[in-house]
């Protein structure tokens, strides 16, 4: 009987190769049967031949074993852990320590409780240590005692609802004459009451899906393609995709899931159902929507060109389609416009125009050279101009910007109130930023007050 217990250990370990369910709240019921060993040996009590504690603790030819089933307990799970345990055993004591005694016949009646450390270590372990705490009645013969015990011991799941059962109690002796000792128990634990159909570690009870294998966080219920949404919230539950799009894919980035996406890995509009939609001429038009597929034309002629003028300036672009013009002025012909001389003609006369002081009023004596101005313009009835606001440094930037467009307002105003159409003028304040002499004299701010007349197209 050397090293029973070792080798119950060895065997176990090598037999419970997989995880099995543990005494739980599924699993509420146990009941162990095994073979019992006492030893009053190492307990404390040398002056009477016997051991100190724990002195020779694993050395069997001490153990008192009744080699079939004599330790029978019933368990159930009260919650958190904690097992409430009661059992019977019987024995035959011959040994106390080295010396040999008349046979004696040994029954306990024990109860208590245990704490499993299952949960605490490994959920799904096989191993599931656990600690106790109880009493017990004992009869040696006739005679009764009771004791204080406490228990150590593990369970090795061997197979779902099965486990290998290895515990020792020691138990102290409420009085001195009766004897304290140890019982060693090996057997088997059987474990019930819990139903898992699936096997997915989740009791039916607390399954939302008992008939398939799920996961825990989802009550039970599956995620198959495991991208995180359970397969009852997701509209591809075997394709992995991203909660945003219900757990569906979409593999080229276009934007059609791939549930309805005919060209999965070829981007494409979800009109053409995620293909590609060619475009033989390249003119930007895609087949689909070009009527001259093999030849460029713009999207504002359903892809064919036009050009009725002949100017290079397709028809959607031109300002002027039935006259030929040049692409700079939006297929209209260039205007008319200022000689050299003119325009020189029309900057000086430009400058000569006066403002109220600081404002952006027109003087009265300026009517003759802006009526000048007035008749030049007149003369190129197609040119469009540009009335150029400008100041000296004199004051902030800031009201010298405002200063300048009011300025170049106020002319344009005038000009298109003296019969020039407004839409040939535009206006523009440059402020102090476009000088043309030196602001730090006299003579350079005047100059640098004045107003532009330019020719714009």
């Amino acid at each position: 009987m050397k090293n029973i217990f070792k080798i119950l250990v060895a065997c176990a370990v090598l037999i419970g190769a997989t995880s099995a369910n543990a005494q739980d709240e599924g699993n509420r019921w146990s009941f162990a049967i095994g073979v019992n060993a006492i030893d009053l040996h190492p307990v404390g009590e040398a002056d009477q031949g016997l051991g100190d504690y724990f002195g020779q603790f694993f050395d069997t030819s001490h153990y008192n074993i009744m080699p079939f089933p004599s330790k029978f307990q019933l368990g159930y799970y009260v919650g958190d852990g904690i097992v409430a345990t009661g059992g019977i055993s019987v024995n035959q004591i011959t040994t106390a320590g080295d010396t040999r005694i008349k046979e004696l016949a040994y029954t306990s009646l024990d109860g208590g409780l245990q704490y499993n450390f299952r949960n605490l270590i490994k959920k799904d372990g096989i191993i599931d240590p656990f600690v106790g705490v109880g009493g017990s009645y004992n009869w040696l013969d006739s005679d009764g005692f009771g004791t204080f015990n406490g228990t150590v011991g593990f369970d090795i799941h061997l197979t779902e609802g099965l486990a290998f059962n290895l515990q020792t109690t020691y138990k102290h002796a409420f009085e001195d004459a009766n004897p304290k000792h140890f019982q060693h128990v090996a057997g088997l634990k059987f474990i019930w009451g819990g139903t898992d159909t699936d096997g997915d570690g989740i009791y039916d009870d607390k399954d939302a899906c008992p008939t398939v294998a799920g996961l825990e966080q989802f009550m039970g219920c599956p995620d198959s393609d495991k991208d995180g949404i359970e397969d009852s919230k997701d509209n591809c539950p075997n394709d992995f995709g991203p909660a945003e799009t219900m757990g569906c894919p979409d593999t080229d980035g276009d934007g059609t899931l791939d549930k309805d996406d005919n060209c999965v890995n070829e981007a494409g509009p979800a009109y053409n159902n995620g293909c590609p939609d060619p475009d033989t001429d390249g003119d930007g038009v895609v087949d689909s929507k070009d009527k001259c597929k093999t030849v460029k034309g713009p999207a504002s002629n359903n892809g064919c060109p036009t050009d009725r003028d002949g100017d290079g300036v397709l028809d959607a672009d031109d300002k002027c389609p039935d006259v030929a013009g040049i692409a700079s002025l939006q297929g209209c012909p260039k205007p008319a416009a200022p000689t050299v001389k003119e325009q020189e003609q029309l900057n000086q006369y430009a400058k000569t125009i006066l403002f109220d002081t600081g404002k952006a009023s027109i003087k009265a004596e300026s009517a003759k050279v802006l009526a000048d101005i007035t008749a030049i313009l007149k003369k190129y009835p197609s040119a469009k101009f540009s009335v150029d606001g400008h100041t000296d440094s004199v004051g902030s930037a800031t009201s010298n910007q405002r200063l300048s467009d009011a300025r170049a307002n106020e002319v344009k105003n005038y000009l298109v109130g003296n019969g020039i159409d407004e839409f040939r003028l535009s206006s523009v304040g440059y402020g102090e930023a476009r000088p043309v002499a030196d602001n730090k004299t006299k003579a350079g701010r005047s100059q640098n007050r004045r107003v532009e007349i330019n020719l714009a197209n």
